[in-house]
């Protein structure tokens, strides 16, 4: 293939022009010797965690009540270890942009980065709880589910809420970025979207599962059912008087025990409340808050229909 000499020559002056907007824009570019979170690292530790909390059902197979403490000791070490570096990172970045990392604090942050990954370890058996029981719903709920393996191996809302248990854990420890990187990319292999710092409860089950977004100061009760397309989300975003957004408020939805939300509903607002034992049907809007008891279904559409069997328009 002929070769374009005085292309190859114009590369370095656009070599330059890219680099030239490296200083020109900002929050695009990581150009620091504090290194940031490695996103494959991330996903990496993700895929040990689920082999911890549900042994037998991803990578290894054949775990057997003789073998299983081994397989689960080296990965609990392994783990420590890779978390505690990922979590230093992601600390010392964070304060970084607050101003207030040194190199002297390096040993500060490795220190935390440790303490956080092991009261994050401590609280496994809590998740496998929680697990357990979103399992039981999922199979309470859904008369397609043949048995709870079924519900491990092959249901996308009980992926994504897995990864969520997980990320909410790091969250809740005031871990910056990497519960994001995990509900993330959950998001993008389940196409379901929990924030890590949304509240849920016992016995959760997402249904098909697909559109789903659950914002992050949500709180959700326990023996809740969603559908797929449901959207609990904020209202509007409020601002300070310099036109800021105002952060760490209440934007999303709380929804209490017992409720079923229906396919492509849309909840919103950081003070609606949808009282327990409520039913939300298909493509509800709501912005205001509903009573405990409560079912709230559209009208009837009506269908028109036009075409040679149908010589003449009606509605149904």
């Amino acid at each position: 293939m002929a070769i374009d000499i005085q292309l190859k020559a114009d590369l370095p002056a656009i070599t330059s022009q890219i680099v030239k907007t490296y200083f020109e824009l900002k929050g695009i570019q990581h150009l620091d010797l504090c290194p940031l979170p490695s996103s494959e690292t991330v996903v990496e530790i993700m895929d040990d965690l689920k082999e911890i909390l549900l042994p037998g059902f991803k990578r290894r197979g054949r775990l057997t009540e003789c073998n299983v403490i081994y397989h689960v000791g080296e990965l609990v070490d392994k783990l420590h270890n890779r978390l505690a570096v990922q979590i230093e990172r992601a600390l010392c970045h964070h304060a970084k942009e607050s101003h207030l990392c040194s190199p002297e604090k390096k040993f500060e942050y490795e220190l935390q980065g440790q303490q956080k990954a092991f009261h994050f370890l401590r609280q496994i058996p809590e998740i496998r709880r929680l697990l357990a029981l979103d399992v039981e719903a999922a199979f309470a709920g859904d008369p397609a589910s043949k048995t709870c393996d079924e519900i491990v191996f092959c249901y996308p809302g009980f992926e994504a809420v897995t990864v969520y248990r997980l990320a909410n854990a790091l969250h809740r420890l005031q871990v910056p970025f990497i519960p994001r990187i995990m509900s993330e990319h959950a998001h993008s292999s389940t196409g379901i979207d929990i924030h890590p710092g949304a509240t849920i409860g016992e016995y959760f089950f997402i249904d098909h599962g697909t559109g789903v977004v659950i914002g992050e100061t949500c709180e959700i009760g326990d023996w809740v059912k969603l559908y797929q397309g449901v959207t609990l989300g904020a209202l509007s975003f409020p601002k300070d008087e310099d036109g800021n957004l105002v952060r760490d408020t209440k934007r999303h939805p709380t929804i209490e025990n017992n409720v079923v939300i229906y396919a492509n509903a849309t909840v919103l607002g950081g003070k609606t409340v949808i009282g327990h034992d409520s039913v939300i049907g298909s493509s509800v809007w709501l912005t205001s808050s509903i009573a405990p008891g409560t079912t709230v279904t559209m009208e009837k559409p009506s269908l028109r229909m036009k075409g040679n069997n149908h010589p003449h328009n009606f509605f149904i």
